[in-house]
C-alpha cells in the first residue's frame, strides 16, 4: 500500500486555555488564550510544521470546541479522517497558567471526555495502513478501551511494516494518582503503572520520555537503571529527554549516560515548560522519520523544545520549516528567543491563517465622506448604519460563493454590516486612524490594543496614513510613532495588519517616492501583512516598491491598490498597468462604487434594491475589468 501518511498520533486531545497573566496564580488569571492541546494533537500540528504528512486518531465533541479544533487541525494541514465527533462527551479542556520559572499549575477537565471515550472502533486498518509511523502515548493506556484501541493500533502498525512510537507521556493524575489540582505533579511511582507499560516496550522502535518517564516504564527509581531495565526487554531507541540539558539517545546496550548520542543544546531562558516535550517529539520524529542521524535529530528536537520553553502557548508556538533552519543557521542565538523579532516574524507569517491569492474588496470603511454625504440631506447619520449592510449585499451579489471578495467596513458605523459580511465569508479590513488625520491618530482608540483585543482574529487591522518622504522630519517622525504603535498592538494580540500610504495628496509622485517609503518603514521593523498603495505613474514606480518589499519581507502577502474616488475608466486602466505587477494582488474600491447610490439613498430618491442594484453594478464593471488584465497578461 502506497505510504499517504508519515505518521498518525494517537489519543490525547484538548483545547488549552492558558492564563495570558504571567507570573500569576491560577486562582488570580482573569483572561486565557485558546489553542489545540494534548500529547498526540501537538505532535501532529508539530510534525505537520515541519513537513510530515501527519494524522490525529481521537475524539471530540459535536460541539463549538470540537470545532474549533477539528478546524485548527485542518489549517495546520493535519489529516482529520481519525478525528471522530463524539456526540455524548465534550471535547476535554485544560486551564493552565506560568506562576513561576518551570512552575505551571493546571486542571485537566476530563470527566468522562470525547477523547477518553476512544475505542477499538475508531481504529481505521486503512489510516494505520497509510502511515510510515504511529506515536501511541501514555495517557491512553490507562482505561481499558482506549488501552484496546492502542494495542490495535501497534498490531496494525507492525502488520503493515510501519514503525511504533511510543512517547511516556506520564500524568500521574490521569491515572488516578494525584487529585486534581496536581496536574502538573510529574512523577509518582506505581507498580500497576510500570507493570502495564512494560508490556508495550517490546513491541515498541522507538522510546521516547524524560527521566521520570524513563522510570515509570522501567520501574526502577533512578534514570539509568530505568533504561537497563527498558533495554531488557525492547530492542527500541531510547530517547532521554533531559530539559534544559538536551537529550541523549541509545542504541544497543546502556552502560552509562555517556553511551548515548547528544544532539547540539541551546542555552535559552525558560519561561514555560508545558508543550515543550510534545515539540522536541515533533522535531525527533522530523528527523528520525526522514533517516536523519541522531545527533542531527537529537538537535532538530532540542531545537524545537527551545521554542516552546521560550514563549506561552503549546502548539501554536511552534516551529515550521522556515522558523527551524532560519534558527539553526543562526550563530549567535539570544536567550530570551521569543524576544527575536526576525524569528517571529518568520513564525508570524509561517502560522497565521491563509489569505486570498487576491482580492476584490468593496471598500466602505468611510467616515468622514458619508457624514457629509448625510449632513447634506438632512439625514439623520444613524442610516449610515443602514447603508453599509446595502454595501455588503451588493458585494455578495457580485462574489456568489467565489474565493478572494473582501470588505473595508469600520466599526463606528459598520458593525452590522460587519456581522453580515463575517457571515458571508469576506476578507474583512477595519480602520483604526481618525479619518483625515496628519499626523496619524487612531479613531476613538487611545490604547489600540486593548480595543484590538475584542475583534475577530480574522479581521485585518487597516490603517491609513498620509505620508510623503519630503514632510517636515517633526511630521514624519509623529507619524511613524503611530504606526510603529500600530504594528506593535497587532501583532501583540495577533492580528493581521495592513497599511494604507497616500503620499500624492501631500507632495509630488516620483519614480522613488512610494517605494522610499515602505523601505523606511522596513527600517523601522513595521512588517505589515498587506500594503494598500494608490497607482504609481509608471511601471518602473512599481518595480521599485515591489523590490523594496521583495528584499525586506518575501512573506508580505502583497499590494492592493486603493482607487481615490477615481472614475470607472480611470481604474480600469490603472488595473492594465499593474497587471503584470505580481506583487499586486487586488483592489480595494470605494467611493467609485458606493458614491452616487449613497448621495441618492439619504436623500429618500432610490429604495434599498435600487441602491444595492447600482452598487453591485458597477462593482461587478470592476471586477470584469481586474480579471480581464490578468487574463491579458496571462495569454
Amino acid at each position: 500500500m502506497t505510504r499517504t501518511l508519515d505518521v498518525v498520533t494517537i489519543g490525547r486531545c484538548s483545547v488549552d486555555l492558558y492564563g495570558q497573566q504571567i507570573g500569576s496564580r491560577l486562582e488570580d488569571i482573569a483572561s486565557f488564550a485558546k489553542s489545540v492541546g494534548g500529547c498526540p494533537a501537538n505532535i501532529a500540528i508539530g510534525t505537520a510544521r515541519l513537513g510530515l504528512r501527519s494524522a490525529l486518531l481521537t475524539r471530540v465533541g459535536a460541539e463549538q470546541m470540537g470545532g474549533f479544533v477539528r478546524e485548527q487541525l485542518a489549517r495546520e494541514g493535519v489529516e482529520t479522517s481519525g478525528v471522530a465527533v463524539d456526540p455524548e462527551r465534550l471535547t476535554a479542556l485544560v486551564l493552565l497558567a506560568v506562576e513561576d520559572e518551570g512552575v505551571s499549575p493546571m486542571i485537566f477537565y476530563r470527566s468522562d471526555c470525547a477523547d477518553m471515550a476512544l475505542c477499538e472502533d475508531d481504529v481505521s486498518e486503512a489510516l494505520i495502513a497509510s502511515s510510515a509511523s504511529i506515536v501511541v502515548t501514555g495517557t491512553h493506556f490507562s482505561q481499558p478501551n482506549t488501552e484496546a484501541a492502542q494495542r490495535k493500533a501497534i498490531r496494525l502498525a507492525k502488520a503493515h511494516g510501519g514503525k511504533v512510537v511510543f512517547d511516556v507521556d506520564y500524568r500521574p493524575n490521569l491515572w488516578g494518582l494525584g487529585g486534581h489540582a496536581a496536574g502538573f505533579e510529574r512523577y509518582v511511582a506505581s507498580d500497576a503503572v510500570s507493570a502495564k507499560l512494560q508490556t508495550i516496550l517490546p513491541d515498541c522502535d522507538l522510546v521516547v520520555g524524560t527521566e521520570e518517564e524513563m522510570m515509570i516504564a522501567g520501574g526502577v527509581g533512578d534514570p539509568l537503571e530505568a533504561l537497563k531495565a527498558i533495554r531488557a526487554v525492547s530492542d527500541a531507541t531510547l530517547v532521554l529527554k533531559r530539559g534544559a540539558m538536551g537529550c541523549i539517545i541509545f542504541d544497543g546496550p546502556i552502560a552509562s549516560l555517556d553511551d548515548g548520542i547528544a544532539g547540539r543544546g541551546f542555552p535559552i531562558e525558560v519561561f514555560n515548560v508545558l508543550g515543550a516535550g510534545d515539540a522536541f517529539m515533533s522535531g525527533l520524529l522530523a528527523g528520525w522519520l526522514r533517516g536523519r542521524s541522531h545527533a542531527e535529530s537529537a538537535t532538530m528536537a532540542n531545537a524545537c523544545g527551545a521554542f516552546a520553553v521560550s514563549r506561552l502557548l503549546c502548539s501554536p508556538e511552534y516551529p515550521t520549516v522556515a522558523e527551524l533552519d532560519a534558527f539553526l543557521a543562526k550563530d549567535t542565538i539570544k536567550r530570551r528567543l521569543r524576544k527575536d523579532e526576525e524569528l517571529n516574524h518568520v513564525h508570524w507569517a509561517t502560522t497565521r491563517r491563509p489569505g486570498p491569492e487576491r482580492l476584490m474588496a468593496l471598500a466602505c470603511d468611510h467616515r468622514m465622506q458619508i457624514e457629509e454625504m448625510a449632513d447634506a440631506a438632512g439625514a439623520p447619520r444613524e442610516r449610515i448604519e443602514d447603508f453599509k449592510v446595502l454595501t455588503v449585499e451588493a458585494a455578495a451579489r457580485v462574489a456568489g460563493d467565489e474565493p478572494g471578495f473582501g470588505m473595508l467596513l469600520d466599526g463606528i458605523y459598520g458593525q452590522k454590516a460587519l456581522y453580515r459580511a463575517s457571515a458571508k465569508g469576506f476578507w474583512i479590513g477595519r480602520p483604526v486612524e481618525q479619518p483625515g488625520s496628519r499626523p496619524l491618530d487612531f479613531d476613538h482608540m487611545p490604547d489600540l490594543g486593548s480595543h484590538l483585543v475584542e475583534w475577530p482574529v480574522d479581521q485585518v487591522v487597516k490603517c491609513l496614513c498620509f505620508y510623503h518622504p519630503d514632510d517636515p522630519a517633526e511630521l514624519r517622525a509623529r507619524q511613524e510613532r503611530e504606526l510603529l504603535r500600530l504594528a506593535d498592538a497587532a501583532r501583540t494580540v495577533g492580528r493581521e495588519y495592513l497599511v494604507e500610504i497616500i503620499a500624492g495628496k501631500h507632495g509630488a509622485l516620483g519614480e522613488d517616492t512610494v517605494a522610499s517609503v515602505v523601505r523606511r518603514l522596513y527600517d523601522l521593523g513595521i512588517r505589515p501583512d498587506w500594503w494598500k498603495l494608490e497607482p504609481q505613474r509608471n511601471v518602473a514606480a512599481w518595480s521599485r516598491i515591489e523590490a523594496a518589499i521583495a528584499q525586506n519581507d518575501p512573506y508580505c502577502r502583497g499590494i492592493v491598490l486603493l482607487g481615490l474616488d477615481a472614475p470607472e475608466a480611470e481604474l480600469v486602466d490603472a488595473f492594465r498597468a499593474v497587471s503584470g505587477v505580481p506583487m499586486v494582488k487586488g483592489f480595494a474600491v470605494g467611493r467609485t462604487i458606493f458614491a452616487d447610490a449613497a448621495r441618492r439613498w439619504l436623500n429618500n430618491e432610490i429604495d434599498d434594491e435600487a441602491a444595492v442594484a447600482d452598487m453591485a453594478r458597477r462593482f461587478g464593471t470592476l471586477v470584469a475589468a481586474w480579471k480581464d488584465a490578468g487574463r491579458a497578461v496571462a495569454a
